[in-house]
């Protein structure tokens, strides 16, 4: 029968063991568990409770728990930890984990932990490239192989040579020159299947796609995606292999990417670190710029309502409709861009795609338009106000939603060709807009056709 992970089951297990003083039982309970499940357990533990643990726990154990912990988590924790106890840890981790735990701690500390470790040669060249590149997403912990290899001589390879903590490197192997540049690639597979005294050569494929160190993790994670890619190589750009970025690495990128985004949705600064773990200061200081930014925006609809005050007072029944338009504007902007968004980020469009985007919307803008104009005209004479004010209502609802349309389009576009995210323009930002110059739109038709 499979055994259940019960998170506060174990929990409550290691916490009576510690409150016992049973140190050594709380290992165990731990070690018992799966990685993930361990470090899920881990992270519910008080800070000096980690500390007092980690080093205690087998090697390996205690290197999952660095790996699968948040970077900024794993970097305070192995803050706390003597250096000796440290470098033991980070020689069992993965040398792209390692790189970036170590690249979370500073220079000198990194310096420090570097000179302890047994093969620091593996990480050092790891510590160059930014964490959210190609270069800091790869593992130089690979097994490459060489063309004029037979094959059972590359399979011997892999039977003695293969990285123990990185057997997921062995989906595709790469082949090299002499001078250790990629020309081509291939799969156990192929190798198991193909004559023992042919050449690795002869069974390889040339045609091997690759990224260069300072390739966005974003844009490798999209490539992947789109050639339904296990691994890809990384390469300097004179071809000469650098070490290799496996799936389970894209799949935390496509995790972290979609995290950002969500949170930029909702107008706030992207969290460092899990919800519960972030203080109520830092989440607070998350928000209060784009809140003020907000606030400050949301102005300009107060503005136009001073400046159409005499026409609202002449016909008080225009006041009715104002939630309703603005409402309507910005859920209509909010749905474009995020469509628009969604489609950049897949790469279904890009910035040369403006005009058909454009033309694109403007058509599903005159679609809803003419529905919730009808809508809203109906509405209107529901609640008894003059015809001229229903029909009013029903062309600045048409005018709106189109307007809120082409703006949903373009602004992502337009951010994007600026560098900047376009999540950032969506959500709160997109209907706050569209309030202003939606209410404008509104008060405008009703003084042409009221004649106020």
């Amino acid at each position: 029968m499979e055994r259940v992970f019960d998170l506060d089951l174990v929990l409550a297990e290691v916490r009576r063991a510690l409150e016992a003083g049973q140190v050594e039982e709380a290992v165990r309970v731990l070690s018992d568990q799966r990685p993930a499940d361990m470090v899920d357990v881990f992270s519910e533990l008080e800070e000096d409770e980690q500390v007092d643990l980690l080093p205690r726990l087998e090697t390996e154990d205690s290197a999952d728990v660095l790996e699968y912990l948040d970077d900024l988590e794993a970097a305070d924790l192995a803050g706390e930890l003597s250096d000796t106890d440290l470098a033991r840890i980070v020689d069992e981790m993965e040398p792209d984990e390692a790189a970036d735990l170590l690249g979370d701690l500073g220079p000198a500390r990194s310096r420090a932990i570097l000179a302890k470790l047994e093969d620091p040669d593996e990480i050092s060249p790891l510590l160059i490239y930014h964490d959210k590149t190609a270069g800091g997403r790869m593992t130089s912990d690979l097994l490459a192989l060489r063309r004029r290899m037979t094959v059972a001589d590359a399979l011997d390879a892999v039977r003695i040579g293969a990285p123990v903590s990185s057997a997921e490197t062995l989906y595709f192997l790469y082949v090299v020159d002499r001078d250790n540049r990629l020309v081509g690639v291939t799969c156990l597979y192929d190798l198991l299947r193909a004559d023992g005294q042919a050449l690795v050569g002869d069974v390889m494929s040339p045609d091997v796609i690759f990224v260069e160190p300072d390739r966005d993790q974003e844009e490798v994670a999209r490539l992947m995606t789109r050639y339904g890619l296990l691994s890809v190589p990384v390469v300097t750009p004179d071809r000469v292999l650098l070490g290799v970025i496996t799936h389970d690495d894209m799949v935390d990128v496509m995790e972290q990417e979609a995290t950002e985004d969500i949170q930029k949705l909702g107008a706030t600064q992207p969290l460092d670190r899990n919800y519960l773990d972030t203080s109520v200061v830092t989440v607070a200081r998350k928000r209060v710029g784009w809140l003020l930014l907000l606030f400050l925006t949301e102005t300009l609809t107060g503005s136009v309502l001073r400046h159409y005050e005499t026409e609202l007072a002449a016909v008080v029944s225009l006041s009715f409709f104002i939630p309703l338009l603005i409402g309507t504007g910005g859920n209509a902007g909010s749905q474009t861009t995020s469509t628009i968004i969604r489609a950049l980020a897949l790469g279904e469009i890009n910035l040369g795609d403006a005009w058909p985007v454009l033309w694109h919307e403007l058509r599903v803008g005159l679609m809803l338009g003419l529905v919730m104009g009808a809508v809203g005209f109906a509405r209107a004479l529901m609640w008894h106000t003059p015809f001229t004010v229903a029909q009013a209502v029903s062309l600045a609802l048409l005018s709106i939603v189109v307007w809120a349309n082409v703006v949903g389009s373009l602004l992502p576009l337009l951010a994007s060709k600026l560098r900047v995210d376009p999540a950032i323009v969506s959500g709160p930002f997109m209907s706050t807009l569209v309030d202003a110059t939606g209410l404008l739109i509104y008060l405008q038709v009703a003084k042409m056709i009221l004649g106020i």
